[in-house]
């Protein structure tokens, strides 16, 4: 297995940080801090220097922030790719690892930069132990994009884990605000509505967050019954960040 070494110090990344647009890398802390609550300060520094190194966008979707941690995305990871002129990935199953019966798949997916590249290997399992309940019967594809994103992480210096590869028991959702599990009644959109117009936000990103929660590439496609599910705890994150940006200000 071939595996990429970056030893860029933290020191040389925050003195070159500069150089990125001032407004840009303001506007991508701004949106971070009105969606992901009040950041650490070490959080906002490894923001800057994520932007800075791999040239990837908060707003854009390339990373969520999760139990304070950063995480890249398969998107965000698939653009970085484009960006760098990559010249194919090939993805195949590990057949001796899988077992179909109980939805157990394992992947290796190659990475290969340049025409003249051996490749940067990576791989990706998954079964209904550790993916969210709302893609069981997706174990297959949701390996496959495992195995695409560590090999990419390989080959592009990526030390930050990807959202897709970590299990779903990880991403815990935060519990109501008020106990009793209604938060004031207000729905998703209006919720949603109010944060953009009160932080002045890209409503894209807002959408790109509600998605992440509900589970589904749009919410167009989320069900009703998926919906329901996963509207408390996304109400409740998105009232934790207005309360926290309140207490900011």
């Amino acid at each position: 297995m071939v595996i990429n070494r970056h030893r860029l110090s933290k020191r040389t990344d925050l003195a070159d940080i500069h150089t990125i647009s001032k407004d840009n890398l303001a506007h991508e802390v701004k949106v971070a801090k009105s969606l992901c609550g009040d950041l650490s300060k070490n959080a906002v520094i490894n923001l800057k220097v994520l932007i800075h190194r791999h040239k990837i966008s908060f707003i854009e979707g390339d990373l969520l922030y999760l139990d304070n941690k950063w995480y890249v995305t398969h998107s965000g990871l698939l653009r970085l790719a484009e960006r760098r002129h990559c010249a194919g990935i090939h993805v195949r199953p590990v057949l001796k690892s899988c077992d179909p019966t109980n939805l157990r798949w394992v992947f290796r997916a190659a990475v290969y930069k340049s025409r003249s590249c051996k490749g940067f290997l990576g791989y990706g399992d998954a079964d209904p132990s550790n993916v969210s309940p709302l893609v069981h019967g997706a174990e297959m594809r949701v390996a496959e994009t495992r195995a695409v994103n560590r090999a990419l992480r390989k080959a592009y210096g990526i030390g930050i884990c990807s959202v897709e590869e970590i299990g779903f028991a990880a991403r815990k959702a935060p519990q109501p605000a008020n106990g009793n599990g209604n938060f004031g009644g207000r729905t998703v959109r209006d919720r949603l509505c109010q944060l953009i117009r009160q932080h002045h936000l890209d409503a894209a990103a807002v959408k790109s967050y509600a998605t992440f929660f509900c589970g589904v590439k749009a919410l167009r496609d989320a069900t009703r019954e998926q919906v329901e599910k996963d509207r408390s705890a996304l109400l409740c994150q998105l009232n934790s960040y207005g309360n926290s940006n309140a207490g900011a200000a």
